[in-house]
């Protein structure tokens, strides 16, 4: 299958050499993707709420560049600096897959890029 790399003002720069995502077939393959707000390139302020907020809208930037929504996403896996954060963190991600939520692993990671506090990546389906 041909593979497609997708690439949106929508969600900050890849940091490193890899892409946004990557797209084959009718599956999207979504980078990490942490808290930095996509204009400035700067870490939003706040803890972990406004961080999962932010990373998330980044994920639905680059999920609709590629096509799609966040009702496509099948599985994500969310990396937390801190798993005391758990509860903060799944409030929000409740609010953005309040309908047939994703599968889903969390875990934390002795460190995230940026010192971030949340990164989120995720497959989905078209």
């Amino acid at each position: 299958m041909k593979k497609i790399v997708v690439k949106t003002a929508n969600a900050p720069d890849a940091i490193g050499p890899y892409s946004q995502a990557i797209k084959t077939g009718n599956v999207v393959y979504a980078s990490g993707q942490i808290p930095l707000d996509p204009v400035t390139g700067v870490m939003v302020s706040g803890g972990i709420k406004e961080q999962t907020v932010r990373a998330l809208l980044n994920l639905k930037g680059v999920l609709e560049a590629s096509g799609g929504t966040l009702d496509n996403v099948v599985k994500t896996t969310v990396y937390l600096a801190d798993m005391a954060q758990f509860a903060e963190m799944n409030g929000v991600y409740a609010t953005f897959f309040s309908e047939q939520p994703p599968a889903r692993a969390t875990v934390q990671a002795a460190a995230l890029p940026k010192n971030a506090l949340v990164e989120i990546d995720a497959i989905a389906v078209l």
